[in-house]
């Protein structure tokens, strides 16, 4: 169903009752099944709040609308996520424009900052939309928070500046869904509510025409038209998590890897392969409880806040743990920011995390980094030196890394040496995000593999678009569209 070519490109809005209703994942499937329709579709969300990036065209968006690019089938660009917003602290966070850090502000402060965004996030909208038949919009929270309504850029704000209707989701499995979604008309504008052309009922359990009753309340309630009751999606673990509240402990392969959860834990998708894989088991583990005796592998992921999370990590008692783990013949890899604080020192000459001064690494590789304001940003290419695999990640960090076991690298990027190890081979660490994406390289460190992950997130969203095609009204969608 290609569009007549004599009409304008058409956008669509999906807005949640809250965050974590399954915005994201929605998105992703109606942008496949449009695709698979023969329509040229991009998806699109003003401004996300992640510290889980991705990298496009030298830059950052989240990565979720990576994925969602990948639904499309096209490369990601930083069109696709105008304004990236990564927290740092508990009130203050870095502002990302267009894929490049513009400042790093407190909540109250950036709500004067959107003013000077919105320009910004509707040029990369009109970009997208001039190259598409359809933008498939994704909001941020809920338009409900009508206390955030003036200036907004993010869900109301955005879809009137740019005249795009709106369908709203809610989310059933976490109850109330008829008060969540007729609450919303109640609480928000009348020119608000006119926008919203339908809703979706999203993350149903069981048999959905037991919900006809609820369905028909919310229409007479509202007025709004129903698209349809979407079923759980089963397959929703194989794809990427965007959240860290997503990731969990799986699998039960005889590989056992252990997680501690930072505080500030970034760029977590490296454990998305690994939780998929049958040959591996990986355990989350939580603040406050030990690391697990019998893991083969601790794996100390990215943070957005390395002397922080170094903090954080032995007021859990890790380090003891980690220590004890070492002992026992374990290995440990750490990603990023969990390669910065295996070193001797990590220095922060001019105060980029926070007071200037030096801090006591764990201590495990002989390395030292020094915090630098400039942030590398890049896709990469690698072989990995032991097994000889070839490895596509990304790099995302401030920092340099400097010392002798950089003289036992991981990996070769353009024929300089990547990471380093320990003389005894127990304690790596990297920059490169992404690595356990690679099949031969996942089989190399793990001793063994039955996944081959692209294929099976290709896989889960080919799945997942024919869901949406059997639950939602996608005809009625795509007329909503304009």
């Amino acid at each position: 169903m290609a569009l007549n070519p004599m009409q304008k490109s058409r956008a669509i809005m999906i807005q949640g009752t809250g965050s974590n209703v399954g915005k994201s994942m929605l998105v992703a499937g109606i942008c496949r099944a449009l695709v698979r329709r023969g329509l040229v579709v991009r998806p699109f969300k003003p401004q996300n709040m992640s510290n889980n990036a991705a990298v496009a065209d030298g830059g950052e968006i989240g990565r979720a609308q990576a994925l969602q690019a990948m639904a499309c089938g096209v490369k990601p660009s930083t069109d696709m996520n105008p304004i990236l917003l990564k927290p740092e602290s508990e009130t203050g966070a870095q502002v990302v424009v267009q894929g490049q850090r513009l400042t790093t502000v407190k909540a109250r402060e950036y709500g004067r900052l959107k003013a000077r965004l919105m320009p910004r996030v509707l040029e990369s909208f009109q970009r997208l939309k001039a190259e598409a038949d359809i933008v498939v919009v994704e909001g941020a929270g809920s338009p409900a928070e009508v206390n955030l309504r003036a200036g907004d850029i993010a869900n109301m704000g955005f879809a009137e500046a740019a005249d795009v209707p709106v369908v709203l989701v809610g989310d059933i499995d976490r109850g109330g869904v008829i008060a969540q979604i007729v609450g919303t008309k109640a609480v928000i504008s009348e020119p608000d509510a006119a926008r919203i052309a339908g809703f979706i009922v999203n993350k149903f359990r069981g048999d959905p025409t037991l919900f006809h009753e609820g369905f028909k309340a919310i229409e007479g309630h509202t007025a709004w038209h129903g698209l349809g009751t979407v079923p759980w999606f089963s397959q929703a673990r194989t794809l990427p998590a965007e959240d860290a509240l997503d990731i969990c402990s799986s699998g039960s392969g005889s590989y056992h890897i252990a997680v501690p959860q930072l505080s500030r834990m970034a760029n977590f998708d490296d454990l998305d392969p690994l939780a998929q894989e049958p040959d591996a088991r990986v355990t989350m583990v939580p603040a406050g409880q030990a690391l697990p005796g019998d893991a083969d592998l601790v794996l100390i992921p990215g943070t957005k806040s390395t002397i922080k999370d170094l903090a954080f990590f032995r007021a859990q008692g890790w380090e003891i743990d980690l220590k004890a783990h070492l002992r026992r013949g374990g290995k440990v890899l750490g990603i990023c920011g969990g390669y910065q604080m295996l070193g001797q020192v990590i220095t922060d000459p001019d105060g980029v995390e926070g007071p200037a001064g030096e801090v006591a690494g764990l201590g495990l590789l002989d390395v030292q980094t020094t915090m630098r304001a400039e942030k590398r940003v890049s896709e990469v290419a690698a072989v990995h030196l032991a097994s000889g695999a070839a490895v596509s990640g990304y790099e995302i960090h401030i920092g340099s890394t400097e010392g002798a076991d950089r003289a036992r690298p991981m990996f070769s990027v353009a024929g300089q040496p990547e990471g380093a190890m320990s003389a005894d081979g127990q304690v790596a660490g990297s920059y490169l995000h992404g690595m356990f994406s690679a099949d031969t390289f996942r089989a190399a460190w793990l001793g063994s593999s039955g996944l081959h992950y692209g294929a099976a997130v290709e896989a889960a969203l080919e799945a997942l678009a024919d869901h949406i095609e059997a639950h939602l009204d996608i005809d009625a969608l795509l007329g909503m569209a304009r």
